[in-house]
């Protein structure tokens, strides 16, 4: 560290280059830090209450459904505390850009997914109502809604009697207990039963299962039993963990990690040659002040060491300053979208990519100038050659 001052100044020799390039750092990862931690955010594990839970789906896509006489016989198998189910449902509300996920759910879906405060007259009137519907406190906030409103469901996929209305009476607004979970307050239910009676086309059919173990060392066994209840059937299941399940089901939408990827890849190729380009031209101008520290006494390696240390501080100082406005910028962005974007803090799995990748670009860029400045000969700098 005794060098550090010798460094600095090396760094900030031409100050406006050395700032437009730092900015370009801190821009890359700021996009880092925000889009790796949703990331992050939509591909890690579930809520810890869902961590002895089971989600039975079609082995051919979440999209087929299962027949709802399933559920006593998956009920009957030793490990499992209790059985739920959900059909999805996918109507818009006003304008399909004000989508939200809603579903049709059994009446005990509560109770297996007890991360929600839910007021206890209110799921009785749900239960009781067959109209009724059950929405999360941020997207009732969101629209304005209140116990006792009429919601407008418009249906894209199951019609009722030849009409794509389906008015509810919302009856329940349930709360996550977990705040840094709030965005799965987004999203709308109505009863099974209502569903499965009214709509045009699909009778006694559900989307998945979801299966609470008495203990959650046994879900692997627990999850064989229940495939094969339906092995070499006509909707054979496949049955996983939680997690994988929400994952699977995102990634009908978008594959947030190859998304992700992708960008930050585009952003770092073009960054690495931005800022190899500076260091290159830095030590090219710096040949005679090179030259003249070997000439002082300074060897080949501790030269080598100074260049590389002058590219890795250059891209750390840049990449601590896009990670820090990240960290700033997640909880402003995640209080505006209404609950929408799942993430509140930069994860420390994003940190520490992060910090792999300041050192690890740092030391490509600085690489090549670096030798060059060891291989430097002092009577050749000296004269100009």
């Amino acid at each position: 560290m005794k060098y550090l001052s010798l460094v600095w100044a090396q760094l900030f020799r031409s100050k406006t280059r050395t700032m437009l390039t730092l900015f370009s750092v801190v821009v890359a990862f700021l996009l880092f830090g925000l889009l790796d931690s949703v990331r992050v955010a939509f591909t890690s594990g579930g809520s810890v209450e869902g961590a002895n839970r089971l989600v039975v789906a079609s082995r051919l896509s979440i999209t087929q459904s299962l027949p709802v006489r399933l559920e006593p016989q998956i009920r009957s198998i030793p490990g499992v505390r209790d059985v739920t189910y959900a059909m999805w449902f996918g109507g818009i509300y006003r304008d399909p850009k004000d989508f939200f996920p809603n579903f049709s759910v059994a009446p005990n879906f509560f109770d297996v997914y007890t991360e929600y405060d839910v007021p206890a007259d209110q799921l009785k009137a749900f239960q009781n109502t067959r109209t009724g519907a059950a929405v999360g406190e941020a997207l009732a906030k969101k629209f304005g809604w209140k116990v006792g409103d009429t919601i407008p469901l418009q249906a894209t996929i199951f019609p009722r009697g030849g009409s794509n209305d389906w008015p509810l009476e919302l009856k329940l607004i349930f709360r996550a207990k977990d705040r840094a979970n709030v965005q799965a307050e987004n999203q709308l239910m109505m009863n099974w039963k209502y569903f499965d009676e009214s709509n045009d086309y699909i009778k006694s059919q559900v989307s998945w299962y979801t299966v609470k173990l008495a203990n959650a060392d046994q879900a692997s066994r627990v999850a064989q039993a229940i495939d094969a209840l339906s092995a070499n059937s006509d909707h054979e299941t496949k049955t996983q963990t939680e997690s994988a399940f929400q994952q699977a089901f995102i990634k009908q939408f978008a594959d947030i990690g190859l998304i992700v990827t992708s960008i930050m890849g585009a952003v770092f190729f073009t960054l690495v040659l931005l800022t190899g380009n500076t260091m290159a031209q830095a030590v090219r101008e710096r040949i005679p002040e090179l030259a003249t520290l070997k000439t002082l006494g300074f060897k080949d390696g501790t030269v080598l060491a100074l260049v590389m240390f002058e590219s890795v501080l250059l891209v750390v100082l840049g990449g601590l300053l896009g990670m820090g406005l990240a960290s700033l910028a997640i909880p402003g962005l995640a209080k505006a979208s209404g609950g929408a974007l799942p993430v509140h803090f930069v994860p420390a799995q994003t940190w520490v990519i992060g910090l792999v990748l300041m050192v690890g670009i740092g030391v490509v860029v600085g690489l090549l100038p670096a030798l060059r400045a060891q291989r430097l000969k002092i009577v050749d700098a000296l004269a100009g050659r």
